[in-house]
């Protein structure tokens, strides 16, 4: 009774299978192990199968032994990565992977049959992926009393990820712990706060992110500077600046004056004076050719304009002779009730030169007799 107990669990344990869990790190080597004794009674008949359940339940056949063949490649994802790792026919029916991706983790089956006799066995494979490179951040001030925040993240990794800060020495006697006044964030372990820097807190910082398949560092430097130098530096570069301005505003203003300077003398010639004298114009004394033929056409016009003629140059000579010294000769007087001739025609431009030269009035006043 108690053998006929043993064969059954026997029986159903090998018709079941086993359960094995693996984990591996992506881009190692793993062999996932499957072993029967269903291929030594009838090599012919032997059929080997094994399938793979992702994580998302979608079901594939990697590998395949039927009819003394073997089949790969039966999917892309896994083509030219899948072999059996030893002697299947002889009961080692165990898949190897290489490289391993991540996109291989899932549920592995292996089914074994032979002449109405099958073996199961099932593999969980976890593929574990190394953190990447944290990137380290700084966040606040570097001056001396005010607080800083160091960050530190991976982009990619198996969670969970564990991080944490420490300082690096670069010389003896430096200690590798983070200052006195830190403060971790526990709910983001990558976050750190040093609080009220001093020159001593300022190093090298390194964060390091960490997992069951790895880990992976970063380092930052803190330079804490001093609140008295900033403001020195702040001041030299504001009187640079404004030296600077003042140099700009001197060479424009002197470019300025040199312009205006050179359009005051191009244009000084060219300005006319409103008090000074009009220039006296240069008397012709007239032609004796000119004189005839002017008298010619005088003698022609009407004697009315003769008659307005005398009467102005009677007056011009009345003005003009008690200033010159002159004496009206009594012959020139023509007295009440007497006729006299027509007065001589006189050309314009005589009188005007007798107004003007008094030396040649005494000479020319024949011509303004009355006969």
């Amino acid at each position: 009774m108690s053998l006929f107990l043993l064969l059954l669990v026997s029986y159903y344990v090998g018709t079941l299978g086993t359960h094995t869990e693996i984990k591996r790190v992506a881009e190692e080597k793993v062999t996932l192990p499957c072993h029967h004794q269903l291929g030594l009674p009838e090599k012919d008949t032997l059929d080997i199968e094994w399938l793979l359940t992702d994580n998302e339940g979608n079901q594939k056949v990697v590998i395949t032994y039927s009819s003394r063949h073997v089949y790969t490649n039966l999917t892309e994802e896994q083509k030219g990565r899948v072999a059996f790792a030893s002697n299947f026919l002889a009961g080692d029916a165990s898949l190897q992977i290489e490289p391993l991706k991540p996109r291989d983790e899932g549920r592995y089956t292996c089914k074994v049959k032979n002449s109405g006799r099958y073996v199961w066995s099932h593999v969980i494979l976890k593929v574990l992926v190394k953190p990447s490179k944290p990137k380290c951040e700084l966040e606040g001030e570097l001056t001396e009393g005010s607080d800083l925040t160091l960050q530190c993240e991976s982009s990619s990794g198996t969670k969970p990820i564990v991080y944490y800060w420490k300082r690096i020495p670069e010389k003896e006697g430096e200690d590798e712990y983070l200052p006195p006044k830190s403060i971790i964030d526990y709910d983001n372990p990558g976050r750190v706060l040093l609080q009220n820097l001093t020159m001593s807190s300022s190093g090298l910082y390194q964060c390091t992110a960490d997992n069951e398949a790895g880990k992976e560092s970063c380092v930052v430097r803190v330079t804490v500077q001093y609140v008295q130098s900033i403001g020195m530096v702040a001041g030299a570069v504001t009187g640079m600046v404004a030296g600077a301005l003042l140099i700009f505003l001197l060479v424009w203003l002197l470019i300025r004056r040199k312009d205006k300077e050179r359009y005051e003398e191009e244009d000084r010639p060219n300005e006319i004076r409103e008090d000074a004298e009009a220039p006296k114009a240069r008397l012709v004394k007239p032609s004796s050719s000119s004189s005839g033929s002017r008298s010619s056409r005088s003698g022609s016009s009407s004697t009315r304009s003769t008659a307005n003629s005398a009467s102005r140059s009677q007056r011009t000579l009345s003005t003009d002779a008690p200033q010159l010294g002159l004496v009206t000769p009594a012959h020139s007087l023509v007295g009440p009730g007497v006729r006299g001739s027509e007065p001589k025609k006189v050309h314009h431009a005589t009188l005007t030169k007798a107004e003007t030269t008094p030396s040649t009035i005494p000479g020319q006043s024949k011509a303004f007799q009355t006969v």
